[in-house]
């Protein structure tokens, strides 16, 4: 096949003081096979030179396309929401997320657009190899059966594993534009993957991994396989903070039958916990939280 013949894959690159990563993470996306791919590069105001850096790298490689640098997003969700809004999809087949710190097989994308046809899919996430600098490795497997409703309590998996086409993406595009709003949401692959789940796009999540996904300090949201990980995710539902954002979801998706504004919202949504998340263990908690979110009182 003509390399012209290869799908275009617009890769969206977030970094913030990435410089002893960015390097490693770069070579494995510009080496994917059987792709023609451009990397979008938004680099939050950063403490390091990763800016000149990337300037450095962006010399070496036309397809490379560093955004303008100097404003500070203050999180992975509002960079990523810089990239979806400021790149023009037009002319690509498909759209990519890539964090700053991965590294991702030859055919990690390849092997997704596949599947994606292979499951008549317009957006797809896998399961990934978290690792460690010490050698660990850990499976993070994402893949269970989806249920109704577990978009709006759960992202896909990771972000860095997603890939949509290019309708899928340009919907997430107009949804930004369309409520400034969401500029606050708190993780922009569980915001994408509800904006797709509810609009009846069809989202397939692989079981096989194409990444290793590395953990370290800096992780905003890391492989969550510690005891202590769970406990802050568990102390921020609790908190109610989460449930701000479910709000956020069921009032812009404009979900009329759903609610966590009053006792009696929640507790409907308890009696649904079997289809607010895909694992069993998540769908316990989940209705713990909500029976406990209710009795606090939701009412303002």
């Amino acid at each position: 096949m003509n390399t012209l013949d290869f799908p275009k894959v617009a890769v969206l690159l977030a970094i913030y003081n990435g410089k002893p990563f960015i390097n490693k993470q770069l070579d494995s996306i510009l080496n994917q096979i059987k792709v023609n791919v451009q990397v979008f590069i938004s680099i939050d105001l950063s403490a390091d030179d990763s800016y000149d850096y990337c300037k450095t790298l962006d010399r070496e490689h036309i397809n490379l396309t560093i955004l303008g640098y100097g404003k500070r997003f203050g999180g992975a969700a509002k960079n990523f929401f810089r990239l979806i809004r400021d790149v023009d999809f037009s002319g690509y087949d498909y759209i990519a997320f890539s964090d700053q710190d991965d590294i991702w097989f030859s055919d990690k994308l390849i092997h997704g657009i596949g599947q994606m046809g292979k499951h008549h899919a317009e957006a797809y996430s896998a399961n990934v190899i978290a690792f460690w600098e010490d050698g660990r490795e850990k499976l993070i497997d994402k893949a269970q059966p989806q249920r109704e409703f577990d978009y709006l309590f759960e992202a896909a998996g990771p972000g860095c594993t997603y890939i949509f086409t290019n309708k899928a993406a340009s919907l997430i595009k107009y949804y930004l534009n369309q409520f400034p709003e969401l500029d606050n949401f708190i993780l922009h692959d569980w915001l994408s993957y509800a904006i797709l789940r509810h609009n009846q796009y069809k989202w397939f999540i692989d079981s096989v991994p194409k990444m290793k996904y590395r953990q370290h300090d800096n992780n905003q949201i890391g492989a969550n396989t510690s005891f202590r990980g769970k406990l802050h995710r568990i102390q921020t539902i609790l908190s109610g903070q989460a449930f701000d954002y479910v709000a956020m979801l069921i009032n812009v998706l404009k979900i009329y039958d759903l609610n966590v504004s009053s006792r009696i919202g929640v507790l409907k949504l308890a009696v649904k916990a079997n289809q607010l998340r895909r694992r069993k263990i998540d769908q316990i908690f989940a209705f713990i939280a909500l029976l406990i979110y209710a009795i606090k009182g939701p009412d303002k």
